[in-house]
């Protein structure tokens, strides 16, 4: 579970989170949607650890996230620039991230993460010579390599091709089942609709609401709109 209570942040004179409070249960897809410059970004990084926190608390799994060394250990981070080295075979990359985790994978252990996101026939062709696709899915297995209970990704099937942007949410829901919460930025109203369990509106760095589709409608009827599908109930949370 992750829980933030009156997180707050600022970058010179711009708050860029405004007493945001919420909470994500293990083993939930969690979507985080608003425009751009609402504050997605830079909620996942505090909870990537790449930013700190202006105020406010966060915990995930019980551990205050200022015990840096416990949550880096908890979490996997796919950020939407991809963290890969391109001159490096898929096989190479492995062996590198795995460098940094504490319980090092074998190489065979390797080769099956690689199996999982269908990349076992590029094991050892160069990352440059990847699909977009490709390249995604591979930013997505090594964040894994450590098996973090956490996953944080940022537009992790951004600009891809449907097969691929299928597989990937296939996948993650697969990651899901077995306990890992998954924290997912994206603007793709399909996969908000069709892999996540919850969804948190970011707007100005404020949290407008934070609950599942169903929550979403009762509260836009109670405000008297009139919503034709599960499609019209995100546009009307993103505009309202």
């Amino acid at each position: 579970m992750i829980i933030i209570e009156g997180l707050n942040k600022f970058y010179g004179k711009k708050q860029s989170l405004k007493d945001v409070s919420l909470k994500i249960n293990a083993g939930d897809i969690y979507g985080l949607l608003g425009p751009n410059g609402a504050g997605k970004s830079t909620l996942l990084s505090i909870l990537a650890l790449t930013s700190s926190p202006g105020s406010g608390n966060v915990e995930m799994d019980g551990i205050p996230i200022k015990k840096r060394k416990q949550i880096s250990e908890l979490i996997g981070y796919v950020p939407q620039d991809l963290a890969l080295w391109e001159n490096l075979s898929v096989k190479e990359n492995f062996k590198f991230w795995n460098n940094f985790s504490k319980t090092r994978l074998t190489d065979e252990q390797l080769h099956e993460l690689c199996q999982k996101v269908k990349l076992e026939d590029k094991w050892m062709v160069k990352v440059s010579h990847l699909s977009g696709g490709m390249k995604r899915k591979l930013n997505i297995a090594v964040a894994l390599i450590h098996n973090p209970k956490i996953l944080l990704m940022d537009e992790p099937t951004v600009g891809i091709d449907l097969q691929s942007k299928l597989e990937i949410n296939h996948y993650l829901r697969e990651l899901a089942a077995t306990g890992k919460t998954i924290v997912y930025i994206t603007h793709d109203i399909t996969e908000i609709l069709t892999l996540c369990d919850r969804v948190g509106i970011l707007k100005e760095g404020s949290l407008q609401f934070s609950g599942t589709i169903k929550e979403a409608q009762q509260m836009l009827r109670e405000k008297g709109n009139i919503l034709k599908n599960d499609e019209e109930t995100i546009y009307k949370l993103l505009t309202n």
